[in-house]
């Protein structure tokens, strides 16, 4: 195990994750609590995997989701990534001057700006996803895949009501 620059505590790869003694409180047992935990330290993880990239959570998340053919426009993209539109207009800026997105006119609501990926942000993307993968591998190693994608359904299914 080690602790990172936040103090998370993570397992490296391969090593079983020991129970810190304070998970015996009944906080050890908050959604809230583990939820928070799970995230900070899949976003070392993630942020470590992504830094070749100059891409971090938030920029990969944002060129996901232009590379998805779903057109996301930047209002549905802030409501969804639960970021403040000012924060997802910075993100986009960043990624439309790496020429990786673009802003285009909408074809349902013309006024609509959607954000499109480019051909370098899909091959850029296709490499960090590859490296996003790999962290997400690290992360979950102690789970079997049946147990990883148990979680998945499980936690899509707290957000959104529906199972896959």
């Amino acid at each position: 195990m080690f602790f990172t620059s936040t103090g998370v505590v993570m397992a490296t790869l391969g090593t079983d994750v020991q129970t810190p003694r304070l998970a015996a409180a009944r906080i050890g047992s908050d959604v809230g609590l583990l939820l928070a935990k799970l995230h900070a330290a899949g976003s070392v993880l993630n942020n470590r995997a992504l830094a070749d990239f100059g891409l971090r959570e938030r920029s990969f998340s944002i060129l996901t989701l232009a590379c998805s053919g779903l057109e996301p426009t930047q209002r549905e993209l802030a409501d969804f990534l639960s970021l403040d539109p000012s924060q997802v207009v910075t993100l986009v800026d960043d990624l439309e001057r790496r020429g990786l997105v673009e802003r285009a006119q909408g074809k349902q609501d013309r006024r609509a700006k959607i954000i499109v990926s480019t051909a370098e942000g899909r091959r850029m993307h296709t490499k960090a996803r590859a490296a996003m993968d790999s962290a997400e591998l690290d992360q979950l190693a102690v789970l079997s895949g049946e147990e990883s994608q148990e979680l998945k359904r499980l936690l899509r299914k707290a957000l959104w009501g529906a199972a896959e």
